[in-house]
């Protein structure tokens, strides 16, 4: 591979705004692939690609080239310079790779990956936190899984089109693509591309979202007809699957505290044809209290600390802090004791998060369980996602009914 010095300045200029100005590497992506028109695809898949494997790696890079943050544009380049060695690319006569040590970034690499922390590139503390929830040959293994490149899933919008149907126009576009066994509308493709240009996803075809994801609607069990409430609803993935499930009969309560979300998720509505979303700000406690004993089924997609799509989102394994882990299950909590009050009696709900730690999952809904607001409330069953496993996101999710007095 041949480096070109417009495109490795891009990347340099990305990863100073991502590790030093703390902003969030998919909005740096995107700003930065906008800067040429004359760059091709495989120009923008190189800055891409090449940011979000520095981020990833960023505390094993950083030990090798032997700099510590903030991290000044020479010591950038340095940590550029040891992806390049590490992926066997030739560094160009340029004044920023002069007397960069080849040799010794191989073996500081040998030595650094015999220690897991250094390996997987992550954290202290949350290596710590990770053996100590799943045990030491869990999170081993677990964390090697969330350091892989996520695949590009879709999800076929059945409202409109059937995943098979999907798949025949997506290869006449010239995009490869497989079904995926247990997931009825996903679609995985063969190699990554822009299918956000394609004319499929501007007619509303189908939704870019992980296999693991899109077990959380099925698994709420809605039918046509119903009166649901997506309680932390965002900008609306789960939230339009239900509507397609529901084949847009009965009314989908989309609720968040974010209106730009909610924003989002009435656009994305409209372009899926999902006709039977009706989207509610949080701003006060009347807003849940109003909905007390009406719905039929509730979503709970709990904010969690992501640790289950750390694939995706690697850079929030240096913008997640042990402060927030607690914070974050204290917001879970006072979540599933709130919004449970929505749901009417014989009526299910699913509390689901993107994370593996036990304390935000099996834990807190066996808390949510012995205490008083859960006595009314029994578990029907529960399911947790390893990605190590699957090969797809880690998720939970729980699916608890409300318990119709005299029964």
């Amino acid at each position: 591979m041949k480096l070109h010095r417009n495109l490795v300045f891009a990347v340099i200029d990305g990863l100073h705004l991502i590790f030093n100005e703390n902003e969030y590497a998919d909005k740096v992506v995107e700003k930065l692939l906008k800067r040429d028109k004359r760059w091709g695809a495989r120009d923008r898949g190189f800055i891409a690609e090449t940011i979000y494997e520095i981020v990833r790696w960023k505390r094993l890079y950083a030990e090798i080239a032997e700099v510590k943050p903030p991290f000044d544009r020479d010591n950038l380049w340095r940590i550029f310079a040891v992806w390049a060695v590490m992926r066997g690319i030739r560094l160009p006569d340029w004044k920023y790779f002069e007397e960069t040590p080849v040799r010794r970034i191989k073996g500081k690499f040998d030595e650094l990956s015999k220690i897991r922390k250094y390996r997987e590139s992550i954290p202290d503390w949350l290596d710590e936190l990770g053996e100590k929830e799943l045990g030491k040959e869990l999170w081993t293994k677990e964390i090697n899984a969330l350091n892989q490149q996520a695949e590009v899933i879709l999800r076929a919008n059945t409202l409109k089109i059937s995943k098979e149907k999907l798949h025949d126009i997506l290869l006449d576009s010239g995009i490869k693509s497989d079904f995926i066994k247990n997931h009825p509308s996903a679609l995985k493709l063969r190699e990554r591309g822009n299918i956000f240009t394609t004319e499929a996803f501007k007619n509303g075809l189908f939704e870019v979202q992980d296999a693991s994801s899109q077990l959380v609607a099925t698994f709420l069990d809605v039918q046509p007809g119903m009166r649901v409430a997506d309680a932390c609803a965002g900008a609306g993935g789960k939230t339009l699957h239900l509507a397609s499930l529901m084949e847009n009969k009965g009314q989908i309560i989309a609720m968040d505290i974010y209106q730009n979300k909610l924003n989002e998720l009435k656009r994305r509505a409209k372009r899926n044809g999902a006709h039977n979303i009706e989207t509610r700000l949080i701003d006060s406690s009347k807003i849940i209290k109003k909905l007390q004993g009406k719905m039929d089924r509730v979503l709970i997609d709990a904010p969690c600390t992501g640790v289950g799509v750390l694939r995706r989102n690697p850079d929030a394994k240096w913008k997640l802090q042990p402060e927030f882990v607690e914070e974050i299950k204290k917001t879970q909590s006072q979540i599933l004791n709130d919004y449970s009050k929505m749901l009417k009696p014989g009526g299910k709900m699913v509390y689901a998060t993107c994370s593996i730690l036990p304390s935000e999952n099996q834990l807190q809904v066996e808390n949510f369980l012995k205490s008083e607001s859960g006595k009314q409330f029994k578990l029907l069953k529960e399911k947790k996602i390893l990605s190590h496993k699957t090969g797809f996101d880690g998720f939970y999710m729980a699916l608890i009914e409300k318990i119709t007095e005299g029964k």
